[in-house]
């Protein structure tokens, strides 16, 4: 029977069972009785003897401090490695397109979290994609913290030599590389899609993981690609029959296609696994990933009492931060009844449920918002208004999680005393909203400097708008249209001159009452663009962008918002002219 050899220029460290399907009728893995896995699949519930943590905000068990990184094993047997793909299966959800600075943005906030592993991207699926994680890897890669952490960047590759070496090259500069290769191992998958027999699959993933090894990476992943409908007998002889199996660490990747991606990854952490694969708000390809803040938030809750002590590293209280800049990079809105980080995670309407809260919180709230980094706005110590000056809005700033710098503080100072002018009580979530608008944008290719319309029922709608390029030039276009947004927006179209299709809209009041901060979001697609070819599926895949913006007028909200998604459009644009590579994706051939 084939396996995969245990000489050490084909050792892997980590096995992930893809699409980990959950059974009703068991609550841990059931394998044949042939096959003992050691330790790994037992969870233990002695108490760690490790140190006590000098930062015990940082870990849900602030008795011990996060286990020494060994790629192949963990001391703390309760321990579970957070591996992040956000950044890779995050960013394959349509309409989630990012640029390289957001990419770097939403990596240095993952670091902040704390998770273990983050899966930066797919360096062999495009120039672009290569850059991003060769950027990550040396920034985010090598930026250790006084407690010695600093997370593993790991590269995303086909079984393939092109891709492995294309891996290797981007994240072999971080302080703990890691390279993750993957193939099919379903019926299905090997007839349709890679066309290869079983015994061909098994020799193709022996040699690539042995391939990996020999560049000089020492962290390498190995991953059987829809593992949840393979042949149980089949992934036996690609994994479990491998001599050493005790010197790898399991690891759970769960879709959500039937609602089941978190507790098929707390199932599979129960089972033995030690390491869970998980994206901010869910996000991914379909129906999308475990959500991290869902798996951590369940482990924090109830690793101790019900999960026999599992415990991660992850310093919650960067919960929401992380959760705002993914939504407003990718451009995917969080469901209010989302939960954790939904709008309404933390919002009591009923009369029984608000009776409970005023004489206890605990009885309807098994987690505070606090937890996540979320303060109440009801329970603020600093209420700010017109009067309060820069001071107390950074202090205010830092305790939402938002560390800025002084051009940046500066920036939001200004609008925030304008705010504050109109409205008497300038709350978090305004404070949120401006925050988004200032710092999460994309570069500027182009800004709004002015803005007029007239609109009405006695004609037609006209706006006049004023643009300023990167070279600060000022441009003014006017036009007509059939309200207010359509003009100002038609206008805008006059200046960039870049065809595109408006494909969403939306405007949301992010406060009760009508002096409230209004927030657009936009979708558009380019209409002169040759269409990249998905990395995975190998289909033509049209790229859509998102924008974002924030005022107390609608319609200056709506032309920062559509703003900001040319520019994205733009800044990928002029990164692949700059570079003279094709975005063409790779074909999926393995």
């Amino acid at each position: 029977m084939a396996s995969i050899s245990t000489t050490p220029k084909v050792h892997v460290s980590q096995i992930t069972f893809n699409k980990f399907l959950f059974s009703p009728n068991t609550r841990k893995l059931s394998f044949p009785p042939s096959i003992y896995f050691p330790s790994i699949l037992k969870t233990k519930t002695v108490a760690s003897s490790l140190p006590p943590s000098s930062s015990p905000s940082s870990s849900p068990h602030p008795s011990v401090t996060r286990p020494v990184y060994v790629p192949n094993k963990i001391s703390d047997p309760n321990y579970i490695r957070i591996f992040d793909t956000t950044l890779r299966d995050g960013e394959q959800s349509p309409g989630a397109t990012l640029t390289s600075k957001e990419k770097l943005d939403i990596a240095r906030q993952l670091a902040k979290l704390g998770v273990d592993i983050i899966e930066a991207g797919f360096p062999a699926a495009s120039k672009d994609d290569f850059e991003a994680v060769k950027m990550i890897a040396n920034e985010v890669g090598n930026r250790v913290d006084s407690e010695g952490y600093v997370p593993v960047i790991c590269g995303l590759s086909r079984c393939n030599e092109k891709d492995i070496r294309a891996a290797w090259e981007a994240v072999k500069d971080a302080k703990r590389p890691r390279i993750h290769t993957f193939i099919a191992t379903s019926g299905i998958h090997m007839e349709y899609k890679l066309r290869k027999s079983k015994k061909e699959v098994v020799e193709i993933a022996s040699s690539m993981v042995s391939f990996a090894r020999s560049l000089g990476c020492d962290d390498v992943e190995f991953s059987p690609e829809d593992a949840g409908r393979s042949e149980r007998e089949f992934l036996y002889e690609i994994l479990a029959n491998t001599p050493g199996i005790e010197n790898v660490i399991i690891s759970t990747h769960c879709q959500n296609d039937l609602g089941l991606s978190t507790a098929n990854t707390l199932s599979g952490a129960c089972a033995g696994a030690r390491q869970v694969e998980v994206t901010i708000n869910g996000i991914g390809e379909r129906a999308g990933n475990a959500s991290l803040e869902e798996v951590v938030m369940v482990i924090k809750c109830r690793g101790e009492h019900v999960l026999g002590g599992l415990y991660t590293g992850i310093n919650t209280r960067h919960i929401t931060m992380a959760s705002k800049m993914v939504e407003e990079y990718t451009g995917l809105r969080v469901q209010p009844h989302k939960a954790i980080v939904g709008a309404n995670a933390f919002a009591h309407e009923s009369g029984i449920h608000q009776d409970g809260m005023l004489k206890h919180k605990g009885t309807y709230e098994i987690i505070s918002p606090e937890d996540i980094g979320l303060e109440r706005s009801n329970d603020a110590g600093i209420v700010l208004g017109k009067l309060s000056g820069r001071h107390a809005l950074k202090d205010r700033l830092h305790e939402l999680g938002y560390e800025l710098d002084d051009a940046q503080l500066g920036n939001i100072f200004w609008r925030f005393k304008a705010v504050a002018e109109t409205k008497k009580r300038v709350t978090d979530a305004d404070l949120i909203a401006l925050v988004s608008d200032e710092v999460f944008q994309p570069e500027n290719v182009w800004k709004l400097l002015d803005l007029q319309v007239t609109c009405g029922t006695l004609g037609l709608s006209t706006a006049t708008v004023k643009l300023v390029n990167a070279d600060g030039e000022e441009h003014v276009a006017c036009s007509l249209g059939t309200g207010p947004v359509d003009s100002a927006y038609k206008a805008v179209d006059l200046i960039v001159k870049e065809p595109v299709t408006l494909l969403e809209y939306s405007m949301n009041a992010v406060t009760e009452g009508i002096d409230a901060i209004a927030t657009t979001r936009v979708l558009i697609r380019g209409e002169d663009q040759h269409a990249p070819t998905h990395a995975l599926t190998d289909k033509p895949l049209q790229r859509t962008f998102s924008g974002s913006g924030a005022g107390m007028d609608i319609v200056v909200s709506s032309v920062k918002a559509y703003v900001g998604a040319l520019n994205k459009m733009l800044a990928v644009k002029q990164q692949s002219s700059t570079e003279r590579v094709s975005t063409k994706r790779t074909p999926v051939s393995a």
